[in-house]
């Protein structure tokens, strides 16, 4: 079974910084597109960023400029560095691996953003 292992949200003031990590295990992690998306209390959850096996990277308007994702396949993770974080990203953030036709998700990481 695949896991995915979230870890570095937390509470931060508008304008800062948190860094988003992802543990992938049980998977050709090195194929495999990779994703982060994020939903917020009384919301649909929503695509943040994605990044595919070569590297292609893909955003949400609502993010671009202000949120890296990356990978490194040598450790099957991937990372979501954010910037200039606004009170509006406060959501859970989940780590999403497309295998096949099937979608993998995390357990899910809480950022929250204080105005």
């Amino acid at each position: 079974q695949v896991q995915l292992v979230e870890s570095g949200g937390g509470l931060v003031q508008a304008g800062g910084s948190l860094r988003l990590s992802c543990a992938a295990s049980r998977i050709l992690f090195s194929v495999t597109p990779m994703g982060w998306y994020r939903q917020a209390p009384g919301k649909q959850r929503e695509l943040v960023a994605s990044i595919r096996s070569g590297g292609r990277t893909n955003y949400a308007d609502s993010v671009k400029d202000r949120l890296t994702i990356s990978r490194d396949n040598a450790k099957n993770m991937i990372y979501l560095q954010m910037n200039s974080l606004k009170p509006e990203d406060t959501a859970v953030y989940y780590c999403n691996a497309a295998v096949g036709t099937t979608g993998y998700w995390g357990q899910g990481t809480q950022v929250t953003v204080s105005s």
